[in-house]
C-alpha cells in the first residue's frame, strides 16, 4: 500500500532540514538501499535511502524548500500500485497542507531537477536553498549562472538578474553577476543568505562565548626530536605523517594520562569520558565542522592519519554521517599551516577544552646557560572552569608537552 516518507531527524536535536535534492523522480522505481534525496543538515548533506522497494509515487515537498522533521515529504508506492489519492492519504495520516509546505500533487518537471544539478565533470553545483527554489519556480537551469557568493555560489540576487536580464542573455552563456547597486554615499555589497551550517556555528559559538567561563594556558613545545622523528617516518612510510597528526595522538595520551580533564559539562551532572574522541577542526567551504577520530588513545598513529585524511576529505565534500562530528570529548583547532602564530580558540559545549595550536617556529631558545636557535610550537588551551580547574587544565598541558618534546613516547 501506499505510504508517506517523512523528513528524518537526520541530525540530533535538529528541528528542521533542507531538502537539497531529489534523486527519484516520479514513477522511477526504487530498490532498497536506493537513495530517494539528499538532505541538507547543519554540517553535511545527508541520503534518505529506501527501507524497501517500490515506485516513487508523488513528490510533496520541492527541492530546495526546508521541512519540519517529522513532515511528509513524498508518497511512495508498492509494486505494482497505482497511485492513489494523495490528499486521502495526508488525511488518513493526519497530515495538513501546513505541515507538508506543498498540498497539491506536483509535477517533477515543475521542480528542481532529482539530483543537484552537475558541471564540471560532475561536481556539485553550488548554489543556495532559495536560488534553488526560486530557479525552480522559474524554470530556470542553474547550471546556466555563474554565481556571485563564496566559492562562485549561486545565490538569490543571481537568480534575480538572470529573470531581469534580456531574453538571449538568459538563454545563451553563463550570466555573470553584475555589483548589486548601492545607495547614495554606501559601499556595494551582495547579501549571501546564510547556510544551516553557518547559522549554527553563530548560535553555538555566541552560546559558548556568552555562557561558558573561558580561561586560558598557553605553552610552548620544542619541536627538534619529534620534527626529526617524523622525518625519519616519513622516508620509510607510504603515507605520510602530519604534524597535526602528531599533535592529536599526543592529546589522546594527555587525556589517558590525564583522565580527569576528560570531562563535559552539563547542568546537571559532569560527563566523564572513557576514552579519548579527539575532534579535529577542518574547514569547508560551508564552515567550521569537526569531524571525531574515535577512541584515538587506542589508535597508532598511522591510523589516526589515515583517519584525519579520511573524514577531513568526506567533511569538505559535505559526505560525513551525524555520528562521524557529533559528540567527541575534546577538540583540537590547529592553524599553524596557515602561519599563524599563537591564537585561542572557542569552547564547542558540552565539552570543556580545546587546543590551539600555532605554527612551529624558529626563535631563539637557552640551554644550559646558553644562546642557541630551536624550534617551538605555541599551543594555548582554552578550559571551562566550570569543570576543570587552573592547576588540572596546568597538569594536562604538561602532559601534553611531554609527549610532544618526547615523541617516541607517544608512540608505544
Amino acid at each position: 500500500m501506499a505510504t508517506l516518507l517523512r523528513m528524518p531527524e537526520v541530525a540530533a536535536n535538529a528541528t528542521h532540514a533542507t531538502l537539497a535534492a531529489w534523486s527519484k523522480k516520479k514513477g522511477e522505481p526504487i530498490a532498497t538501499g536506493d537513495c530517494l534525496a539528499e538532505v541538507e543538515t547543519d554540517k553535511a548533506i545527508v541520503e534518505i535511502s529506501a527501507n524497501g522497494a517500490g515506485v516513487m509515487g508523488q513528490w510533496l515537498v520541492p527541492a530546495g524548500q526546508e521541512v519540519e522533521v517529522g513532515a511528509p515529504i513524498a508518497v511512495l508506492l508498492a509494486e505494482g500500485e497505482a497511485a492513489g489519492d494523495v490528499q486521502a492519504l495526508l488525511k488518513a495520516a493526519g497530515a495538513t497542507p501546513a505541515a507538508t509546505a506543498v498540498a497539491a500533487p506536483m509535477q517533477p518537471e515543475a521542480l528542481c531537477a532529482a539530483p543537484a544539478a552537475a558541471q564540471d565533470g560532475g561536481a556539485r553545483l553550488r548554489a543556495s536553498p532559495l536560488a534553488r527554489r526560486l530557479a525552480a519556480q522559474h524554470g530556470m537551469d542553474l547550471a546556466r549562472l555563474q554565481g556571485s557568493g563564496p566559492h562562485g555560489r549561486i545565490v538569490k540576487i543571481d537568480i534575480e538578474r538572470a529573470l531581469s536580464a534580456p531574453p538571449a542573455a538568459a538563454q545563451g552563456a553563463p550570466v555573470a553577476a553584475a555589483p548589486a547597486p548601492a545607495p547614495a554615499g554606501a559601499s556595494a555589497f551582495t547579501e549571501v543568505p546564510h547556510s544551516h551550517m553557518r547559522r549554527t556555528i553563530a548560535r553555538r559559538l555566541t552560546e559558548s562565548k556568552s555562557t561558558i567561563p573561558h580561561f586560558y594556558l598557553t605553552a610552548e613545545c620544542r619541536m627538534e626530536r619529534l620534527l626529526a622523528l617524523r622525518a625519519e617516518i616519513n622516508a620509510a612510510a607510504s603515507r605520510k605523517i602530519s604534524v597535526n597528526d602528531f599533535i592529536v595522538r599526543a592529546v589522546a595520551v594527555a587525556l589517558r594520562e590525564v583522565p580527569q580533564a576528560n570531562v563535559g559539562w552539563t547542568e546537571t551532572a559532569m560527563r566523564q569520558y572513557p576514552q579519548a574522541d579527539v575532534a579535529v577542526a577542518v574547514s569547508t567551504d560551508s564552515g567550521l565542522i569537526t569531524p571525531i577520530v574515535r577512541a584515538a588513545d587506542r589508535k597508532p598513529l598511522s591510523q589516526i592519519s589515515a583517519e584525519i585524511a579520511d573524514l577531513a576529505a568526506r567533511a569538505r565534500a559535505g559526505q560525513l554521517r551525524p555520528d562521524e562530528y557529533q559528540g567527541g570529548s575534546f577538540s583540537v583547532s590547529n592553524l599553524g599551516m596557515f602561519g599563524v602564530c599563537e591564537f585561542s580558540a572557542i569552547i564547542n559545549p558540552p565539552q570543556a577544552a580545546i587546543l590551539a595550536v600555532g605554527a612551529s617556529q624558529q626563535k631563539p631558545v637557552v640551554e644550559n646557560g646558553e644562546l642557541r636557535v630551536g624550534t617551538a610550537m605555541s599551543c594555548t588551551l582554552s578550559v571551562d572552569h566550570r569543570a576543570i580547574d587552573g592547576a588540572l587544565a596546568a597538569q594536562w598541558l604538561a602532559a601534553f608537552q611531554r609527549a610532544i618534546e618526547a615523541p617516541l613516547s607517544m608512540l608505544i
